[in-house]
């Protein structure tokens, strides 16, 4: 791609999307707009509540198993915007779809709320969702997207520090993995849409708090240096991505760790791009390809059979 306006041609809107739609000035009018869907419960599901800060919106198989697989999700929104109503269509799907009981993690927000506690939150779902009786422990995966996917990325760092989960998948769609970005500059930031450098610097500003130079590995996964022990993955990204960088780096370094990690590039792709443009074909290819190595991970040979 040599013009900085080449973007997937299956994806329309793009030329006449903003380079962001979060800064200093936007957050609180879009958790405003946000905060009622937040609040009612979700079709086809119902609100959980995990412990006195935490709920989850939770969507079970329609035949149900004496012992299913599960899947966390944790939504984006840079740690600033976002609420567990952005994962029902997902959750849905993975419900109806691979007969796992699905769950997405209502997360208190920076920079109210700053590392580790919504790691933590997200943490207590994924304990509570290992421990509820009609779901098989050995047999969960985490899935996140954006801030939602360098979460998602955490937790499974933090899982192979006990025995209480162990995650049989990382699914993490454009993860927000390396504070160390804010101080780079990106090679062309015309192509940049929905999430920048600056809204990069803020996100990653509120989330940290003031931790200074003293960055913990578990709110940028990134600075990990012991990638062994960790779950496979599954990383996708496309090219005119704040995040593309480090998530091919994150991804090689898993790799050379010996994890088996599938990395899918969408060329011309944008942040959030199947989110945006959900009907798309390449969003829906790429939505596609994230559900067909959950249900290789969760139902292994017997796939959509356990479902039907």
């Amino acid at each position: 791609m040599d013009e900085p306006t080449d973007f997937h041609r299956d994806l329309r809107l793009a030329r006449y999307l903003p380079q962001t739609v979060v800064g200093a000035r936007s957050v609180g009018l879009i958790r405003k707009l946000l905060a009622r869907s937040g609040k009612r419960p979700p079709s086809k599901g119902v609100l959980a509540q995990v412990d006195e800060n935490v709920t989850v919106r939770l969507f079970l198989p329609r035949r149900a198993r004496p012992k299913a697989p599960a899947v966390l999700f944790v939504h984006g929104g840079g740690y600033l915007i976002g609420n567990a109503a952005m994962g029902d269509g997902f959750c849905r799907q993975v419900a109806d779809e691979l007969g796992a009981v699905a769950a997405s993690v209502e997360y208190r927000l920076a920079p109210e709320h700053p590392f580790p506690t919504p790691l933590e939150d997200c943490y207590a779902a994924l304990r509570w969702l290992a421990a509820r009786p009609d779901v098989d422990a050995r047999r969960i995966a985490i899935v996140g997207e954006s801030a939602g996917g360098g979460l998602a990325a955490a937790l499974a760092h933090l899982s192979t520090w006990g025995t209480e989960v162990r995650p049989v998948l990382q699914v993490l769609s454009y993860p927000m993995l390396d504070d160390r970005t804010t101080a780079r500059t990106y090679p062309a930031p015309t192509r940049l849409r929905m999430w920048n450098e600056q809204s990069n610097r803020l996100g990653w500003r509120s989330y940290l708090g003031p931790a200074g130079d003293d960055i913990s590995p578990l709110a940028a996964p990134a600075r990990c240096d012991d990638l062994t022990a960790l779950a496979p993955a599954w990383i996708g990204v496309g090219t005119n991505d704040l995040f593309y960088d480090e998530n091919l780096a994150y991804a090689e370094r898993l790799r050379q760790a010996g994890i088996a990690c599938t990395l899918r590039v969408v060329p011309g792709a944008y942040h959030g791009f199947d989110l945006v443009e959900r009907w798309a074909p390449v969003a829906r290819a790429f939505q596609r390809a994230r559900l067909e190595v959950l249900d290789e991970a969760l139902n292994g040979d017997a796939g959509h059979a356990h479902a039907e």
